[in-house]
């Protein structure tokens, strides 16, 4: 099938990187394993961070629905849009229009919606993202949470889930070789839910400074020297490693013994499969879309939401406890590697297009 893939707030081949272009990028991927011809239908960014911006994009949006309009009218058309995260700061405003047109399927993969949201001033722009969920053939949901949230939303509107993933080839051919003392972060330094969990971790660390361990962050933003800042004073245990690629945290990883990284307002994590895929048992706290990604106390420790010394006190027994730190990460790479793998994507992901629009592979 001929797929229209959009997402509206972050194209697959925008120039900085985040878990949103990376599932955008895997979710292509996966379809076109599944044997689907994939095309980004747009570069069109909606996002807004206020209604009055969102307003602001009318005429463009326009313009884009227009170039669309005539780009299928000489080339051949697609036969599903789909649709990857659109929320009420960046709706999708071709999708359902293109589909009616064109009379085809419509899809929504990690749609959510906010209802408390329409007495701040996006009722208007949210609106549309209802009736998208409505329209959609079927709403692919990564984790029970997302689902139940707009199953009660939208109760007759049609939903699938489909578990995290990542592509695992980079860890297949690893030969892990852990440091057990060595904790490991991945993680952008940018404000809100980020640097969020980077103090609590700094926090947490401080409670342990008796315990032989090294911290190794992975990572850069634009709230680099704040978060530097908060674990000043530990002794030069905090190795500061800069943005990798791909290759390079794969490697670096598979050299780590646990990794720590609250996971503040996560909506699911995908650096907690790569870690795990790596051989490392996660510690995180158990809450927003964590649990969907670790399975507490099998591959990782989950704590209390906001418990600081719980998060600590996890850490240490692991620290302390080798044999059970190397169980939890043998157990941690079976994980993901068997359950969690594009490969495994891509069969589920087809079987919903299948169930739900009448689609596979050709």
């Amino acid at each position: 099938m001929r797929v229209a893939f959009y997402a509206p707030m972050k194209s697959p081949n925008h120039p900085v990187p985040s878990g949103d272009r990376l599932m955008a990028r895997l979710l292509i991927r996966a379809l076109e394993l599944a044997g689907h011809e994939v095309d980004v239908a747009s570069e069109f960014r909606t996002y807004a961070a206020t209604p009055e911006a969102a307003a602001e994009l009318e005429s463009a949006i326009r313009a884009e629905l227009a170039r669309l309009r005539l780009k299928w009218s000489s080339e051949p058309r697609p036969e599903l849009w789909f649709c990857y995260h659109p929320y009420y700061k960046s709706p999708d405003p071709f999708g359902p229009v293109i589909s009616a047109e064109f009379a085809i399927p419509y899809v929504t993969a990690e749609a959510s919606y906010a209802a408390k949201r329409d007495a701040t001033g996006w009722a208007a722009i949210q609106k549309p993202v209802g009736e998208a969920i409505m329209r959609a053939a079927v709403n692919i949901s990564f984790t029970e949470r997302d689902r139940a949230g707009l199953a009660a939303a939208f109760p007759a509107a049609g939903f699938a889930g489909l578990k995290p993933l990542i592509d695992t080839a980079l860890f297949e051919s690893l030969s892990p070789a852990p440091d057990p003392r060595r904790l490991m972060t991945v993680a952008m330094m940018r404000a809100g839910d980020k640097m969020e969990s980077y103090a609590m971790l700094a926090k947490s660390l401080r409670l342990i400074e008796d315990r032989p361990w090294t911290l190794a962050v992975i990572g850069d933003g634009p709230m680099r020297q704040e978060v530097q800042a908060l674990f000043a004073g530990l002794s030069g245990r905090v190795e500061w490693l800069g943005e990798r690629n791909a290759v390079e945290i794969a490697q670096l990883l598979g050299h780590g013994g646990i990794y720590v990284w609250p996971g503040c307002g996560e909506a699911y994590g995908l650096a907690y499969l790569e870690a795990q895929a790596a051989g490392l048992p996660v510690i995180a706290q158990e809450t927003a879309g964590v649990p969907a990604v670790v399975e507490a106390g099998v591959t990782g420790l989950l704590t209390p939401d906001g418990d600081v010394g719980a998060f600590a006190g996890a850490v240490a027994a692991l620290l302390d406890d080798r044999q059970r730190r190397d169980a939890m990460g043998q157990a941690a790479r079976r994980f993901v590697l068997e359950e969690r793998s594009l490969a495994m994507a891509a069969h589920v992901l087809d079987g919903i297009l299948r169930d739900s629009v009448g689609i596979g592979v050709r």
